[in-house]
């Protein structure tokens, strides 16, 4: 008699590699073709499944990218947010301020190389698709709150100068740490992504040293 356990195991794992190869079969059409042009039935195709699957499993073009930038901001389907990664864990627990800057801007960085195609494509549906404007919006939401617990942390543990201006220091790096500013310097300065993390470090640490009122 079959483990019922060891079958829905398998069951489960299945599941989970067809959702990542339609995942990334979507990342690559989207980026390729634009939202319009992509379609579900193109998905599937490239993916290697039945178009039910892809119908099934997600219902709407609009849920498919809005996965696949789930995806691409963590880097994987695990169950685990941003703040949940290693490299955040890192950024709010490391030793000296430095090594949480660093862990946080390489963290960042990494992230706005890997979504910023598919956010663009986002960026142009949100108009018309409700779902992918509310997800816009709690991105941004998210980010503001990554950076104000990587700021909160640190003047916790006594990194930050006690004269520091939380509040300015949080909005200021907020805005240069979110997905949308990466996509202005790379429009306004081809080649600028490749220089992104070293940039976003240098404005935390300038952002710091202008946040001390002492």
């Amino acid at each position: 008699m079959a483990d019922p356990v060891k079958t829905q195991s398998l069951r489960t794992a299945r599941v989970l590699e067809n959702e990542e190869r339609i995942l990334r079969a979507a990342h690559r059409l989207f980026v390729q073709q634009g939202y319009r042009a992509t379609t579900l039935t193109a998905v599937a195709e490239e993916a290697g499944v039945a178009s039910r699957t892809v119908y099934v499993r997600f219902g709407t073009k609009a849920a498919v990218l809005k996965r696949v930038i789930d995806m691409a901001v963590v880097g994987d389907l695990a169950p685990v947010d941003v703040r949940g990664r290693d490299w955040f864990r890192t950024a709010t627990s490391a030793a000296t301020l430095a090594e949480r800057i660093a862990a946080f801007t390489r963290g960042g960085a990494r992230l706005a190389r890997s979504a910023a195609d598919v956010v663009a494509v986002s960026r142009e549906a949100e108009p018309t698709e409700p779902l992918l404007a509310e997800q816009a919006h709690a991105g941004r939401a998210a980010t503001y709150d990554a950076v104000r617990t990587f700021w909160t942390r640190a003047q916790e543990d006594g990194l930050l100068p006690p004269t520091c201006d939380l509040a300015w220091l949080v909005r200021t790096t907020a805005l240069a740490a979110h997905i949308d500013t990466y996509l202005l310097l790379r429009e306004m300065e081809p080649g600028a992504e490749e220089a992104y993390e070293t940039w976003l470090t240098t404005t935390f640490e300038r952002a710091l040293r202008g946040a001390d009122g002492g």
